[in-house]
């Protein structure tokens, strides 16, 4: 088996290890929204041959897997002085279990059930850690063309003219411009903004956009939020 190093900038190679092939698939496609290149295996013994064969920026393991498990293939990976950031995410949540899994030499744990949103997090976390990041060097002030979020004042202008957002559309707003010329679908929405499951009867995600469209879109020469039809929507020019 043979792997290729895959430059994904500021955004990570990941190896996931879990056997549920509906879980798996979901975080899978969830984090390869976000711009992750994501290895999914299912069996242990897989999953530890592509970590000793291939550099990784992350680890996400399963620990109740049939045969080699999570916790197995960590303990291997750091005898070998493998030390690639490694997430546990498990159903086993007791303080034993997590002990187990932090003396294994893991970074982070997680247990089932968990929302998306706080994955992501606790990715991105790891990824910062990993790139020797700082999060008091983090901007204070987002800035897009002649549009600013003040993420300390929770103030917006445009234009140098203030725009008044109520607390989800600022949330929304900064969500996207994080973000800007990627797309951002519905569901990543759902889950990092209103910390929601899927949910196709919902119409909240349209409402917010169609509200923020009208205060910073409309009185201004240039839309920056633009549709995807089908796909989600994209932040800036």
């Amino acid at each position: 088996m043979t792997f290729e190093r895959v430059d994904c900038g500021t955004n990570m190679r990941i190896m996931l290890l879990e056997d549920d092939a509906q879980l798996g698939s979901w975080v899978t496609n969830g984090l390869r929204e976000e711009g992750h290149v994501v290895d999914h295996f299912a069996d242990g013994k897989e999953a530890l041959m592509a970590a000793m064969g291939q550099e990784y920026d992350l680890l996400i393991l399963d620990r109740m897997v049939p045969g080699l498990d999570g916790l197995a293939i960590l303990k291997s990976l750091r005898a070998s002085k493998n030390t690639t950031p490694a997430l546990f995410l498990t159903a086993l949540g007791e303080v034993d279990a997590r002990v187990e899994g932090f003396d294994a030499g893991g970074d982070d744990y997680l247990t089932k059930p968990f929302a998306f949103a706080e994955l992501s997090a606790r990715v991105g976390a790891l990824g910062r850690r990993r790139d020797g990041g700082d999060a008091s060097a983090e901007p204070t002030v987002l800035r897009y063309g002649d549009l600013s979020l003040d993420l300390l004042s929770r103030s917006c202008q445009r234009q140098n003219q203030d725009i008044e957002l109520m607390a989800k559309e600022f949330k929304l707003l900064e969500y996207f411009m994080r973000r800007p010329g990627r797309l951002v679908t519905r569901t990543m929405l759902l889950e990092q903004v209103w910390d929601m499951s899927f949910d196709p009867t919902t119409s909240v995600v349209e409402t917010h956009i169609s509200r923020l469209r009208t205060k910073i879109d409309k009185p201004f020469d240039e839309a920056l939020i633009r549709t995807r039809r089908g796909e989600g929507y994209v932040f800036g020019r």
